[in-house]
C-alpha cells in the first residue's frame, strides 16, 4: 500500500488523531488493568523469586515511583518476602495471576491497534504473544533498578541508557501486539515519543510522587495511596498512548518518511491520507 499525505498541518492532523483514538479513554483503561492485573501479577512472581530477585525487583519499582518515604516503605512491605504472606501464594494463584494478567496485554494491543487504525486480528494469532510481551515485561523490569543507576555510575548514565531501554521496549511492543502487519520503520517514530516520553515522566514523578503519597495517607488512610498510584499510572498510560498516536502521525510526514526510507504506511481513511495499491 502506497500512501501520499496532503497539504494538512501536522499539528492539525495530530490533534484529530490524538481526538480520533480518545486518549484518556484508553489511558484511564491501561492504567486499571495495570492496577488490577499486573500489580497483583508482580506479587505473586515475587512470592517465588529468590530473595536476590525480590531486592532487584523492589529497586526496580523504586526507581519507578520515587526512592523514599510512604511508597518505598509500601514497596518493602509487600515484597521483603516474608514467608507467611509468600507462602500464602501456591502455584495455581500464580497461574490464575498470569492469566489475568494477560488482560493488561490485550489493552496494550488494542491502544496499538486503535492508533494505526487496524482491525483487532484472531484470538490463536495474538494468544502467545500476550504471554510473549509479559515474560519480556517482567524480565526488562528485573533489569530496571540496574539501569536508573546506570550499572553503578549513576543518574548521567542511568538516564540514557533507561531512554534507549524504553525505546527499544515500546518498538517491539508494537511490532508484536500489531501481529507484525506494520514495518519496523514506521513505528519508529512512535517508540521515540512513547520511550522518551516515559523516562521523562518517571524522572518527575520520583520528584512529586513521594509527597502525594505522603499527603495521600496522611488525609485519607491506606486508600489515599490507591488515589495516587491510579492518578500515577493514568498519567503515564496518557504519556504512552500520546506518544504512540502521534508517532503513526509523524511516520506519514513526508521528511520522517525519507530520514526512515519508509515507502509505505498504514492510513486510516479520513485522516487527511490518501492511499493507492500498486
Amino acid at each position: 500500500m502506497l500512501t501520499a499525505t496532503r497539504a494538512r498541518p501536522l499539528a492539525a492532523r495530530a490533534v484529530r488523531q490524538l481526538v480520533g483514538v480518545n486518549i484518556l479513554d484508553l489511558a484511564t483503561r491501561l492504567a486499571a488493568q495495570a492496577f488490577l492485573a499486573a500489580l497483583p501479577m508482580l506479587i505473586a512472581v515475587a512470592s517465588f523469586c529468590p530473595p536476590g530477585w525480590r531486592h532487584e525487583l523492589r529497586r526496580s519499582l523504586r526507581s519507578l515511583f520515587g526512592s523514599g518515604g510512604t511508597e518505598a516503605a509500601m514497596l518493602d512491605q509487600v515484597y521483603a518476602g516474608d514467608p507467611q504472606t509468600m507462602n500464602s501464594w501456591g502455584a495455581a494463584s500464580v497461574l490464575v495471576a498470569l492469566l489475568s494478567a494477560t488482560a493488561f496485554s490485550r489493552a496494550l494491543q488494542r491502544l496499538c491497534e486503535r492508533c494505526w487504525h487496524l482491525q483487532a486480528s484472531g484470538m490463536r494469532i495474538l494468544l502467545w504473544r500476550w504471554a510473549l510481551w509479559l515474560f519480556v515485561w517482567l524480565t526488562a523490569l528485573f533489569f530496571q533498578g540496574l539501569l536508573h543507576d546506570g550499572f553503578g555510575a549513576g543518574p548521567v548514565l542511568g538516564i540514557p541508557l533507561q531512554a534507549v531501554g524504553a525505546v527499544l521496549m515500546w518498538w517491539w511492543t508494537q511490532h508484536l501486539l500489531l501481529a507484525g502487519r506494520v514495518p519496523w520503520r514506521p513505528l519508529l517514530p512512535g517508540a521515540l515519543l512513547a520511550g522518551t516520553g516515559v523516562v521523562v515522566f518517571s524522572q518527575v514523578a520520583a520528584v512529586w510522587l513521594p509527597g502525594a503519597l505522603q499527603r495521600s495517607v496522611e488525609r485519607y488512610g491506606p486508600l489515599g495511596s490507591v488515589f495516587t498510584l491510579l492518578s500515577w499510572l493514568i498519567v503515564f498510560f496518557t504519556v504512552v498512548a500520546a506518544g504512540i498516536a502521534l508517532g503513526q502521525v509523524c511516520a506519514q510526514e513526508e521528511r520522517v518518511r525519507r530520514v526512515l526510507r519508509i515507502p509505505a504506511v498504514p492510513a486510516a481513511e479520513g485522516d487527511g491520507v490518501t492511499s493507492a495499491t500498486p
